[in-house]
């Protein structure tokens, strides 16, 4: 059995009051496509932690203080080929230095038929 990986879930830490323009900065580099819909997303409240060093320039926090922001995991689909243009997007709205992205592989179902 052969299998390609054609798409990419992403995955970013996004402080509260910025995920719908992450979002949609995102989903209009081409992200968030499933079969006849677009914007597709789905998002999940977290609390992201994280300590600046001396050299940071942190968009909330000072440096050397633990800091705990109120947050949401975005999640979008995306295919292989749009990722560069996604991630230049979404690095262009967010707000940290520093945002952590995630990309993970996703399998076609029919793969396995």
């Amino acid at each position: 059995m052969k299998i390609e990986v054609n798409k990419v879930k992403i995955f970013v830490a996004v402080p509260a009051g910025y995920v719908d323009e992450v979002r949609k900065a995102m989903c209009e580099a081409g992200a968030g496509v499933i079969g006849n819909y677009t914007f597709c997303s789905t998002s999940v409240k977290s609390v992201g932690t994280f300590i600046p060093n001396s050299n940071a320039k942190p968009h909330i926090g000072k440096a050397n203080n633990l800091e705990f922001v109120d947050e949401e995991k975005l999640e979008v689909v995306c295919d292989v080929e749009k990722v560069k243009d996604v991630l230049v997007a979404l690095r262009k709205v967010h707000p940290y230095e520093e945002p952590g992205i995630d990309i993970v592989p996703v399998f076609d179902k029919h793969d396995f038929a």
